[in-house]
């Protein structure tokens, strides 16, 4: 199915009891504001950065795994994208709510979410 995709940006998961603390070293070291300390809903947790650059979509998150940095993929057809992900090696690990978690060939995690903002960020890729 023909359908978009790019790179969205960063998740920094933090293992971590103070959201707050982790948002604000990060916002610091990386040069950003914080865009939203209210982002999370409900089951996840977790806070945007705000002012970065090449307007990356950049997140900070609780989480109860081990502390890692993750990319999302940001499409308008998430079940497209994942398939055609998985046909050149990805493996779907799980659906969480409206988005696929995947794994790389090589191990890494990464995600594909619905696009929030199609007229932000760096040009699309094209697929048929």
């Amino acid at each position: 199915m023909a359908h978009r995709s790019r790179l969205s940006g960063f998740i920094i998961d933090c293992k971590t009891d103070d959201l707050d603390a982790a948002t604000d070293f990060w916002s610091q070291a990386l040069g950003c504001s914080i865009a939203d300390r209210d982002a999370g809903d409900g089951e996840a947790e977790y806070q945007m950065l705000g002012d970065t650059p090449g307007d990356l979509h950049i997140e900070v998150q609780k989480v109860t795994h081990p502390s890692r940095v993750h990319l999302d993929i940001e499409t308008d057809d998430v079940d497209a994208e994942a398939d055609r992900l998985e046909a050149i090696g990805a493996k779907k690990i799980a659906f969480v709510k409206r988005w696929w978690v995947m794994e790389a060939p090589t191990g890494q995690r990464f995600c594909i979410v619905r696009t929030k903002f199609p007229a932000r960020g760096v040009a699309w890729n094209d697929w048929d």
